[in-house]
């Protein structure tokens, strides 16, 4: 008599580095998905998440958790990140937006003590992030001159993501060396009530980031301790880790910027899984227009799409998985990323972005012209794919230069966070002859 044999339990591993908060929060995101994606289109018509979307993002812990377990916050590593991150972008990608700015917001940590605390007391009960930054790493910022206790500050900053939603607002600003030493570049924190918000921010996609731009017309007085030069940055996010409690807070300077990249990119990739769902539901119930089959679903066309489509989302979940699972471990075991992989792994997880968009457009074009009602979420998630896409610390283009440069034997350009220029750095010369 043969033995019988049981199928065996099937079921997938997950992480070690995804931790019980990080599903949880993971979890009641997935469950505001409908509300979210309900308000999705008013956001973008006002520019700004609702009211209701962003009190329901509070309530679940979004805004706190990159925040010090001393504040009450999460403090979650990169792995949870990723996962809280995809599931909004699942949902809506300006809500997936502000939460990658909230992520990036940990790094105020690394100013002032003084003004870590001003800002601690002052955003207690805050609905919203405490803190969003506008042309920090900018090419063009605003003016800063030095006089006693302080600066004078006036400028336009652009992309202040967040800003109709938070208390206050670090801005790169420009000053005289010869006159005040320094770099050249750094950074001062203001009050909301010391900027106005422009309403400039009419954008093909990510319309309800309210990403508009800062103004300071006349000179305002800003105290040293909201000033910080911009070479003391890197050192000083650095040493955050020595101050705070939780997975965020034992992460290098340098996994702190991946996590942000890794953050960045994972909208993408939880759009890409929203615009998949969208697809499947929408397949079944819609008649081609050009092929006498009784639904989309049916079209051998659209099977493949949908496979295809299904391998690029796959390809890239696994990949800024992978190396969100590497920040984690690596800061875990004390260990640090060197320049080189620093760069890779940028590239990398720029280009799962953008097959996160090839991915969402392939599905789009599939289904037709049904999806271009502004009623639908798929054209909203190929709008705010390519914006994604777009944004220039994760453009694959220039990422690959600096991989090429590498490969090719030149010296690569110096960067921070192996996307952004060291603002005040020379980058090297080309051999002559």
């Amino acid at each position: 008599m043969m033995p019988e044999h049981t199928a065996p339990e099937v079921g997938a591993v997950e992480s070690p580095w995804l931790t019980d908060a990080g599903r949880e929060l993971r979890d009641r995101i997935r469950d505001l998905v409908p509300l979210i994606r309900s308000r999705a289109r008013e956001g973008e018509r006002i520019g700004a998440l609702t009211p209701d979307v962003l009190q329901a993002l509070d309530e679940a812990g979004v805004y706190r958790m990159t925040m010090p377990v001393e504040w009450g916050g999460s403090a979650l590593g990169a792995r949870d990140l990723v996962e809280v991150v995809a599931a909004l972008g699942e949902a809506d990608g300006s809500a997936a937006w502000s939460a990658f700015v909230g992520v990036g917001l940990r790094n105020f940590l690394g100013l002032q003590p003084k003004l870590i605390e001003e800002i601690r007391k002052d955003v207690e009960g805050w609905v919203g992030p405490a803190l969003v930054g506008a042309s920090v790493f900018a090419t063009t910022v605003g003016n800063a001159r030095k006089v006693d206790g302080g600066w004078m500050v006036d400028g336009r900053w652009a992309f202040g993501s967040g800003c109709k939603h938070a208390r206050w607002a670090m801005v790169g600003v420009a000053f005289d060396p010869a006159e005040a030493g320094g770099t050249g570049r750094g950074v001062v924190v203001l009050e909301r009530e010391q900027f106005e918000i422009l309403d400039d921010w009419h954008v093909m996609g990510l319309s309800g980031t309210s990403s508009n731009s800062l103004r300071v017309t006349e000179e305002i007085f800003v105290p040293d301790h909201r000033f910080l030069d911009l070479v003391e940055f890197p050192p000083r996010l650095d040493r955050i880790r020595h101050h705070y409690s939780g997975a965020a807070f034992r992460q290098s300077g340098r996994a702190l910027l991946m996590t942000v990249a890794l953050s960045n990119t994972s909208i993408a990739l939880g759009m890409a899984r929203g615009a998949l769902s969208c697809f499947a539901e929408q397949a079944i119930r819609r008649k081609p227009f050009t092929l006498p089959y009784p639904s989309v679903a049916e079209m051998a066309s659209a099977q493949v799409a949908a496979g295809r489509a299904q391998a690029m989302i796959l390809l890239a979940g696994s990949t800024i998985e992978r190396y969100a699972d590497q920040v984690d471990a690596r800061t875990d075991a004390g260990l640090e990323f060197s320049d080189d992989e620093e760069s890779e792994i940028s590239l990398a997880v720029a280009y799962a972005a953008n097959l996160c968009e090839d991915a969402i457009n392939l599905l789009q074009k599939t289904l037709g012209s049904s999806t271009i009602s502004l009623s639908n979420p798929i054209q909203r998630f190929v709008r705010d794919a390519r914006v994604v896409t777009s944004h220039g610390a994760i453009r694959v283009d220039p990422l690959a230069e600096q991989n090429g440069r590498r490969l090719l034997g030149l010296e690569p350009f110096p960067m921070v966070g192996a996307a952004v220029p060291q603002r005040g750095v020379n980058a090297p010369r080309p051999p002559l002859g």
